[in-house]
């Protein structure tokens, strides 16, 4: 396990807004959000496109073909991103991970790589870049995009079976494209991990040869458990493979044995084979919630702040500062202000809340 940096804390003491971020500039310290959670990791969505359908995320018969996107201008540019960006960094951000929709769906995706991976913690330190895609457009990209400055991807692919792969993506896209964009980014030289969103039913006879397929390659394989992101995807309880039972079906043929938490915040559970042929990770938000460690802040395509996966309504406009004249001071203010008035936990308290008519944003807005 790498050795874990001491972090400072901001608590939640009454103190002036002005006051709390000038200190936050210049000690480089980490925010803390009412329940005492740090501030660490952004995730930026550069799009609300994408050239799948997951049944999970963005299913057909919503965003279909008279789904009205995004326009253009209301896109938050580049330049935006990256300013906005900067103050997240100063005020404790250390990881920044560009979803969407799908990312490499968004014009100059390689230049907002380069100039993200140029931002630079308060120590000094060069901030993680990272990306999730669904690795479709991944072959053609894997080199630029290790060029221009990202570090890791993660790769969405839930089965290696074409006809479950695109039942599941609703589409008609193929295993071996992703495939091959997976193996580009490893010669690239990138961190790969692959996550697979099991759904009973439909890809959970994928487990076991998911699993085979990917020991030995030093790629990560996560499963992830359905998840009821969003309002659109008819989530049900009944077609949840909890994660327990998918490790007790791996580790019935290739015994498993349970690791430490890589980092603060880890929201996967680390699971080594005893045969030293890799890992494979678990993320559980439905049957092991997580939200105590929970250090993820999101930005929208739009520029809006959200503060949890499974929020209904933003927490903060930063389109609407930059593109009022506002300074990077007044950004900053608003970015803490959300931050340290932050009380979500949905995982831990869905029972409590199920049935009640939530409109939960979607998770192509936000990102996953």
């Amino acid at each position: 396990m790498p050795d874990v940096i001491p972090i400072q804390y901001i608590n939640s003491s009454p103190v002036s807004s002005g006051e709390s971020v000038q200190r936050s500039l210049m000690h480089g310290v980490v925010l803390n959000d009412a329940l005492h959670r740090p501030m660490q990791d952004l995730r930026i969505s550069v799009t609300d496109r994408c050239n799948l359908r997951c049944t999970y995320c963005m299913p057909r018969e919503i965003f279909d073909q008279n789904h009205v996107f995004l326009p253009r201008s209301e896109l938050l540019t580049l330049e935006e991103i990256v300013r906005v960006a900067g103050s997240f960094v100063r005020l404790g951000v250390r990881k920044i991970r560009l979803t969407g929709g799908e990312p490499l769906m968004r014009r100059g995706i390689e230049q907002l790589v380069e100039k993200l991976s140029a931002l630079r913690t308060n120590t000094g330190d060069r901030v993680d870049i990272a990306m999730t895609s669904n690795g479709v457009l991944l072959e053609a990209r894997a080199q630029t995009l290790k060029n221009a400055g990202l570090s890791r991807i993660t790769v969405s692919l839930d089965a290696l079976d074409d006809a479950i792969f695109q039942r599941m993506t609703d589409s008609h896209s193929s295993v071996g494209s992703v495939l091959a964009g997976i193996v580009a980014a490893q010669h690239a030289g990138l961190l790969v991990k692959i996550n697979m969103v099991v759904k009973r039913g439909v890809n959970d006879g994928e487990i076991m040869r998911m699993a085979e397929y990917f020991r030995n390659t030093g790629i990560v394989l996560r499963f992830v458990e359905y998840m009821d992101v969003g309002s659109t995807n008819g989530w049900a309880i009944d077609e949840v493979v909890p994660a327990r039972e998918i490790v007790e079906t791996i580790s019935a043929r290739y015994p498993l044995v349970l690791l430490d938490a890589s980092c603060t915040g880890e929201v996967a559970s680390r699971w080594a084979y005893t045969d030293g042929a890799g890992e494979i990770g678990q993320i559980a938000s439905v049957t092991h919630v997580f939200c105590h460690d929970c250090t993820r802040i999101r930005l929208s395509t739009d520029g809006k702040l959200y503060t949890c996966l499974f929020a209904e309504q933003s927490k903060a406009d930063l389109r609407a500062l930059l593109r009022s004249g506002h300074s990077d001071e007044d950004i900053a203010h608003a970015i803490e202000n959300c931050w340290q008035n932050r009380t979500d936990r949905y995982s831990e308290i869905r029972n409590e809340v199920a049935g009640l008519p939530l409109n939960k944003i979607e998770m192509s807005y936000i990102g996953g």
